[in-house]
């Protein structure tokens, strides 16, 4: 949340700057207190639909107003979402994205330390949910929502949908549920990079990243149509197309460092004979 709020500010800022005008000059043209702006911009508080307005229309550029009052909209609303939805359970939210998980037909998913959750073993859900029930002190629904994650594979093993995973060498050895737990889990994701709808790929530790990209958090995107990161106290949504293509990009950046097929298998054999 804290970084989506972030890049409004700077979308923000950025209008002002082309402007030429500064944030006290704004503020006597809207009749506000003179450090309104300054604490928009630095995150103290959260613009209105109005303050939105009427900045845009001060700079010139009354044509963003929507797209920026939409950003403000999904950031605010998604922090409360999630909050209700973890007070309802684990389970709820695993069933919150069935709906999304079913129509969508190409799934392009990026991990930076875990195995996804289309991908995890029973043991591995249940050791990661009950750290997650633990450290949040959620209502203790495990057993449910280990049920539900798993049910939830089977847009996986339809066949149906294709599917292409992005994992940092990292996420196999980060480890839940202890040595017997992680090695049935790095069997599984092993085996399941020979399915036909599934194409898996690894981004060694070894690669160079100078001049690439790295990207600090995990993401996935669901056609062309939204892209869900989640934060540790939030999740947030994109759904602007501009955004999307940005993600898309740095998803392909990301295809490129990383290794398929044999050379993927390799790295999760290794990974797993740690846990022997």
């Amino acid at each position: 949340m804290q970084q989506a709020r972030k890049a409004l500010a700077d979308e923000l800022r950025e209008l002002l700057k082309r402007s030429g005008s500064s944030g006290a000059e704004l503020a006597r043209h809207a009749g506000w207190d003179v450090s309104k702006p300054s604490k928009i911009l630095t995150l103290v508080t959260s613009p209105s639909v109005d303050d939105i307005r009427i900045w845009c229309a001060y700079c010139g550029a009354p044509g963003r107003a929507d797209d920026l009052i939409q950003k403000m909209l999904s950031v605010s609303s998604a922090y409360i979402e999630w909050r209700r939805r973890e007070r309802a359970g684990l389970r709820s939210i695993q069933d919150s994205y069935v709906p999304l998980w079913e129509r969508t037909e190409r799934f392009r998913i990026y991990e930076t330390s875990v195995i996804p959750g289309l991908l995890q073993t029973e043991g591995y859900a249940a050791a990661m949910l009950r750290t997650i029930i633990a450290f949040k002190n959620l209502r203790n629904d495990l057993p449910e929502a280990v049920a539900a994650r798993l049910d939830r594979q089977r847009v996986l093993r339809s066949g149906a949908r294709t599917f292409v995973f992005l994992i940092e060498e990292a996420a196999l050895r980060v480890g839940f549920g202890g040595p017997g737990v992680m090695r049935e889990q790095l069997d599984h994701l092993s085996a399941v990079t020979e399915w036909p709808n599934v194409l898996v790929g690894i981004i060694p530790f070894s690669t160079d990243r100078t001049g690439r990209l790295w990207v600090p958090k995990s993401f996935w995107i669901y056609d062309a149509e939204r892209v869900i990161t989640e934060l540790l106290t939030a999740e947030v949504t994109v759904a602007q197309r501009s955004e999307i293509e940005t993600y898309e990009r740095a998803f392909d950046v990301l295809a490129d460092l990383a290794v398929f097929g044999h050379e993927s298998r390799v790295l999760i054999r290794v990974a797993s004979e740690r846990y022997s």
